[in-house]
């Protein structure tokens, strides 16, 4: 089974089945992705990151599906149920959902109608008359009424109850159902009365119908949205069940069940009714409201955890001492100044603003702290009071032109989750909390991806409805994010924190803790060997972590590079071989065949790795730094107009466009039509999270908060892009109009309710 495994997914990834394999067992050796994908290429042929990631993703999936077969096939085998053919149907199941379907008739369930009819007697009943139709009904059903069958009607009520089970539980059967409704289906939303006014920002939502296949991750996330916070009602609506070749013919085509007049035809054509729509109907609606949700967390995780890479990997102002400002009115802004390593020089809070209004005074104390620790760059948080912040350092900046300042306005969000965290009291003990959040505030922008990883990713806010999704699914890929950052990044063994260390590849927390101990015990590292003198680092997480920690002018070079300690022996014979100098000689680095230095363990894919990374060793992958200057006078929503040019940062990107920050804390959307004047499928082939670009406002809409922009400046001001007017008129103007049929009874009207497929 393992080779069936391996094999499925190296088909699914395009790529041959020995390179899963070996991929594989480096996971299941406790090597990591980054590990694998960086110094095992020899093995794996050279699989990237993000096939590995994939790989290991679909690895679980398909070992829980095995799981869940061995289980299924006993738990049929102990019933004694278990013949050729069924065992053939579930050993053939590709899928989780194909499994339970099979599986379905056998699951163990409470007592059923269906159970009680069959302890009395009735089965034989609901065999005879779908076997033989020319029998009557009730004419059968006389001789199955006993003590426990009080009647004619009970015997027959209790036939059904066995045939709508044998029809709701036919595995072969429900799986065409639900592929059939997810292609034909629809999901229509309705307004719930007297929400209209609560529930406005939901509001194009309130007469909304699509087609199950073209709705995207936002949009379904948006709808159950809306109906968890009781203002949309959503209905599932299959939407050809009135069709001859519909659901109902199709159930009845499956068990032979046709009206040619015979006696009971008619008796089994409402059987074949009453289980469409109180239990298969219910049970496909159950189906795919989860296929809608898996889908839609799958796609929103998808775009999380692009946007969080984007951040992370963010330009990074580098080694320059910074002021953090957390801007506030009432209470202050909180300033802490940061040296070139990000340790903390001094702090003070400033008012500015009203009602203090103590504006001179508070560039005063700016410039004097600026020229006493050589500050080069201000961080501004983006929060409340930021625009008049960012106004109070421009007049610093006019006034003080000798100190050479430069301001950025940077994201503050999960400022506050840091500032109270227990890593956050430890590192920065005896300092107020609120003067914590200035602190981030400065170390982000000097180096985004080291101050980050201090925060749970989730706080990062970079995601689209990200506290509908699960909590384990979004942070088992947050988490890989970080991972594959920091170690394509590379690590400062000397400075990194408990929490950045904790990140590289093959070290846990407690290893994290026993480093920055050892290190603050002993003095900085002079060599990568000496970490295996720290405690509990043994041989294997050695090997794991050694190549993504960097040690800038230590004794030996090459642990200021990418190069793994185990290829070292290879450079010195590289350069025995070149008689020359080669870190950073690129005339002779690029005079040397790779080839030439293949040996039994590196391979053509790690010699050329090497040669790369001496051309420029430790090479930092991220962009260069520059920054967005907001437009003076344009501080609120209020101010804008349409037909203004702005500059902005990019601060999220969803997959229905970009939202761009351009200075009036309320970012602005670029619709996914309106980013290119070519079609654009993914926002993210345009733009990023962190970068700068000129938009143009073309709506306001001040009592939603919603501001609409365009990177295409040529567009005009009060025109929606056609593709942005499409999707706001999509399934209200030409909904399908169909005759509802009543249901049969409450019961069942309660059932279709509770499921969310009726009113």
């Amino acid at each position: 089974m393992t080779t069936a495994i391996h094999q499925r997914i190296a088909e699914e990834l395009g790529v041959r089945a020995g390179q899963v394999s070996a991929a594989v067992d480096l996971l299941d050796g406790g090597s990591t992705v980054p590990f694998i994908a960086r110094y095992r290429k020899e093995a794996t042929g050279a699989l990237d990151d993000a096939q590995l990631r994939a790989l290991e993703e679909r690895l679980g999936y398909l070992r829980e599906l095995e799981e869940r077969r061995t289980a299924v096939l006993d738990s049929i085998r102990s019933q004694g149920k278990l013949d050729d053919a069924l065992e053939t149907a579930i050993l053939a199941a590709d899928s989780k959902a194909r499994l339970e379907d099979l599986y379905l008739p056998y699951k163990p369930k409470r007592r059923t109608k269906a159970q009680i009819a069959r302890e009395q007697g009735l089965e034989p009943l609901a065999d005879a008359l779908l076997g033989d139709p020319s029998l009557d009904p009730r004419e059968t059903a006389a001789a199955y009424v006993t003590e426990e069958v009080a009647d004619v009607a009970a015997a027959l009520q209790g036939a059904r109850a066995v045939l709508v089970e044998r029809f709701g539980e036919d595995g072969d059967l429900i799986g065409e159902l639900r592929e059939r409704m997810w292609a034909q289906g629809r999901v229509a939303s309705k307004v719930r009365e007297g929400k209209e006014q609560d529930g406005a920002k939901f509001a194009d939502y309130f007469d909304f119908s699509e087609p199950f296949g073209k709705l995207p991750s936002h949009r379904i996330l948006a709808l159950f949205r809306g109906e968890k916070e009781e203002v949309l009602d959503l209905q599932f609506d299959p939407a050809d069940e009135d069709e001859p070749t519909g659901y109902e013919a199709r159930i009845a085509a499956r068990f032979g069940v046709d009206d040619r007049g015979r006696p009971a035809d008619r008796w089994l054509a409402d059987t074949v009714r009453w289980a469409w729509r109180t239990r298969i109907l219910v049970h496909l609606g159950i189906d795919l409201r989860a296929r809608l949700r898996q889908f839609a967390e799958d796609e929103a995780v998808r775009v999380f955890a692009s946007n969080l890479r984007d951040l992370l990997l963010a330009a990074p102002a580098g080694t320059r001492a910074t002021m953090g400002l957390d801007p506030g009115f009432r209470t202050g802004v909180k300033v802490a100044v940061v040296d070139a390593t990000g340790k903390v020089v001094a702090t003070d809070t400033i008012f500015p603003h009203v009602p203090a209004n103590r504006w001179a005074e508070s560039i005063a104390k700016l410039a004097a702290l600026a020229r006493a620790h050589d500050v080069e760059l201000i961080a501004i948080g983006n929060g409340t009071a930021s625009r008049e912040t960012d106004k109070l350092a421009a007049e610093l900046l006019r006034e003080h032109p000798d100190l050479k300042l430069t301001k950025v306005v940077v994201s503050e969000a999960g400022a506050s989750v840091y500032s109270a965290s227990a890593f956050a009291s430890a590192e920065l003990p005896g300092m107020d909390v609120s003067l914590r959040g200035a602190v981030s505030i400065a170390r982000r922008l000097q180096d985004p991806l080291a101050e980050l990883v201090k925060i749970d990713p989730k706080s990062i806010g970079v995601g689209q409805y990200q506290h509908d999704l699960s909590e384990t699914k979004l942070s088992r890929s947050l988490d890989a994010v970080v991972e594959d950052c920091v170690n394509a990044v590379g690590v400062d063994l000397n400075t990194a924190s408990v929490p950045l260390l904790t990140r590289v590849s093959g070290i846990t927390a407690g290893l994290a803790e026993n480093i920055v101990q050892h290190r603050d015990s002993n003095g900085p590292f002079r060599t990568r060997t000496a970490l295996k003198a720290v405690p509990r680092l043994g041989p294997k997480a050695f090997e794991q972590c050694a190549g993504f920690l960097r040690i800038p002018n230590g004794d030996d070079p090459l642990d200021a590079s990418a190069v793994h300690p185990e290829a070292y022996p290879v450079v010195r014979r590289i350069q025995q071989h070149a008689a020359a100098e080669l870190i950073g000689n690129t005339a002779v680095l690029k005079s040397l065949r790779p080839q030439d230095f293949v040996d039994d363990k590196f391979g053509l894919p790690t010699v050329t790795d090497i040669l790369r990374e001496l051309e420029k060793p430790g090479r930092d992958p991220r962009p260069a730094f520059k920054t967005a200057t907001f437009a003076d006078g344009v501080e609120k929503i209020a101010d804008l107009k349409p037909g203004m040019v702005l500059e902005g940062v990019v601060t999220n990107v969803a997959a229905f466009g970009a939202f761009v920050d351009i200075g009036v804390h309320q970012d602005g959307l670029v619709h996914i039509s309106a980013l290119s004047e070519n079609y654009v499928k993914d926002p993210r082939d345009v733009v990023k999270s962190g970068d700068v670009v000129r938009v143009k406002v073309l709506e306001v809409d001040i009592a939603r908060k919603r501001i609409g922009l365009t990177l295409r400046l040529r567009d005009e001001p009060g025109r929606k892009a056609p593709q942005q007017q499409r999707d706001q008129q999509r399934g209200r103007a030409n909904r399908p109009q169909r005759q509802e049929r009543p249901p049969a009874n409450n019961a069942m009207a309660e059932a279709l309710r509770r499921a969310g497929l009726g009113k």
